[in-house]
C-alpha cells in the first residue's frame, strides 16, 4: 500500500520553486519519484502573477496557485483531512526559511526545508524549540546524505570497520562564481550573493555547510572547536567565495573543510576522505557510485553501488533503487531523504511517536548546528582565524 496504513499518497505544497527556480524543481521530482507524494499545490513566488504563471510548469491547477504562503496555509488548513496538503517543502532564499517554515509548523503541517535552514542562529534555534513542541516531522535536505554509498560508509565506520576515526577532509569545489554573475542580473547568483537574503556567509554559507554536515554524517564524531579564513575574491563581491576551516572533533581527530565557486572548470566538486586506525576511504559526489576503501599492505578495495552484492551493508544497500551499473545520483539522494521523512510522517498520522533527534534524515538539529558552523566560521575568520567553540547542544552523532 502507498505509505503502509494511510493507502495513499501524501499532497505535497511547495513554497518557491518558480520560473529560474533550480532547487524547487528538484525537490518536486525528488518528493513523487517513489510515488508516495503528489504535488497539489504551491506559492511558487512572492509575486502572485508570477505564481500562477508558474503553476503550469508543475501541473498545478491554477485553484491551488497561491498569491503567498500565508494565502496557502489559510486556505489549505481549512480543507478536510486527506485533501488538503499533508506537507510544505521550502525552497525559498535563506532568508524566508524561517517565516514560511514557523507559519507551518504552526498550521499544522510537517515540513521539509532546504538548506542552510535559517538566515541566523537565533532563527534555527527558536525554529528547534517550535519543532520540539510539535508533532509534525520536520526535515533539512542534506541531500547528499543520502547517497547510498555515504550511508554504506556510515554504517562501515560506525560499526569500527574503519577503526578509531582520526583525520578528515573535506572539499567542496565549484567555478560558477568566478565572475560577477550577480552584477549581470543572474537568479541564482543574485540572492546567494546578497548578505540580505543569503545571511551573513556566502561560499560558506551555500556549500561549506553540505561539506561539514558529510563529514559529521559519516563519522559521527562530534565537534569541538574550528578556526577559519574566509575571503572574498572576486573585486565588489559582498559574501565570501572562497574558504578553508580546521575543525577539531571532541576525540581528538582533526578535520579540515575547504569550499570554492571561484576555480575555473570545476563543476560540483564534493570530495572526502576519512582517515582510521585500521583503514580510510574515499568518495567523490561527482562519481558517486564509487568508493575506495585502502589498508596498508592491502589491495585497495572498489565498492560499487551494487544492492545485490555482499559488500553492501543495510543503509547502503536500502538506499538503492536501480542494479548495479545503473547510476543513481542527485534526484535519488533527495528522495532518500524524502522517504526517511514520509516514514516519518506515517508514523505520526497514525498516532505513533517517533524519533526527533537521532534520524536517518536530516533534521532540525542538524539545521541549528549548520547555522552555529556558519556563525562560528564568519566569527573566526574576522578574528584571523581564531578558534571558537563548535560544540552546540544540539549537535547530535
Amino acid at each position: 500500500m502507498t505509505n503502509g496504513p494511510l493507502n495513499r499518497k501524501f499532497k505535497m505544497g511547495l513554497v518557491g520553486g518558480g520560473q529560474g527556480s533550480f532547487i524547487g524543481r528538484v525537490h518536486s521530482i525528488a518528493a513523487c519519484l517513489d510515488n508516495r507524494a503528489t504535488l497539489v499545490a504551491g506559492a511558487f513566488s512572492s509575486n502572485p502573477e508570477r505564481s500562477k504563471a508558474s503553476a503550469v510548469d508543475y501541473d498545478v491547477c491554477s485553484e491551488r496557485a497561491y498569491g503567498s504562503y500565508q494565502e496557502m496555509f489559510e486556505v489549505e488548513s481549512k480543507k478536510p483531512k486527506g485533501e488538503r496538503i499533508d506537507f510544505v517543502s521550502v525552497t525559498t532564499p535563506n532568508h524566508m526559511h524561517f517565516d514560511v517554515a514557523k507559519a507551518a509548523l504552526e498550521a499544522g503541517f510537517h515540513v521539509v526545508c532546504d538548506k542552510p535552514m535559517t538566515f541566523d542562529l537565533a532563527q534555527a534555534e527558536e525554529l528547534a524549540k517550535l519543532v520540539d513542541r510539535s508533532k509534525s516531522v520536520f526535515a533539512l535536505t542534506h541531500n547528499y546524505t543520502g547517497y547510498p554509498l555515504v550511508r554504506q560508509a556510515r554504517e562501515m565506520i560506525q560499526s569500527g570497520e574503519l577503526g578509531e576515526i582520526q583525520a578528515i577532509r573535506v572539499q567542496y569545489i565549484q567555478g560558477w562564481l568566478r565572475t560577477r554573475l550577480e552584477s549581470e542580473d543572474q537568479k541564482q547568483a543574485a540572492w546567494r550573493t546578497d548578505p540580505k537574503q543569503s545571511g551573513a556567509a556566502g561560499c560558506f554559507g551555500d556549500i561549506a555547510t553540505h561539506a561539514y554536515n558529510l563529514g559529521r554524517y559519516m563519522s559521527g564524531l562530534l565537534p569541538a572547536e574550528i578556526s577559519c579564513h574566509l575571503k572574498a575574491f572576486e573585486p565588489g563581491r559582498k559574501l565570501d567565495d572562497y574558504g578553508t576551516a580546521v575543525v577539531k572533533y571532541q576525540n581528538g581527530a582533526l578535520g579540515t573543510v575547504t569550499a570554492s565557486q571561484i576555480s575555473h572548470g570545476r563543476e560540483n566538486d564534493l570530495s572526502i576522505e576519512i582517515d582510521g586506525t585500521k583503514g580510510s576511504l574515499s568518495w567523490r559526489q561527482e562519481e558517486p557510485n564509487v568508493m575506495i576503501v585502502r589498508q596498508n599492505g592491502q589491495p585497495h578495495r572498489l565498492y560499487t553501488r551494487d544492492p545485490n552484492a555482499p559488500h553492501m551493508n543495510a543503509s547502503g544497500r536500502g538506499a538503492c533503487r536501480l542494479p548495479s551499473g545503473h547510476p543513481e545520483a542527485f534526484f535519488e539522494a533527495f528522495a532518500n531523504i524524502y522517504c526517511a521523512a514520509f516514514d516519518a510522517m506515517v508514523e505520526v498520522e497514525t498516532g505513533k511517536s517517533i524519533e526527533r533527534r537521532d534520524t536517518l534524515y536530516p533534521n532540525v538539529h542538524d539545521g541549528v548546528e549548520g547555522m552555529f558552523f556558519i556563525q562560528q566560521c564568519v566569527e573566526s575568520s574576522a578574528k584571523n582565524g581564531a578558534w571558537l567553540s563548535l560544540n552546540h547542544e544540539r549537535c547530535r552523532s
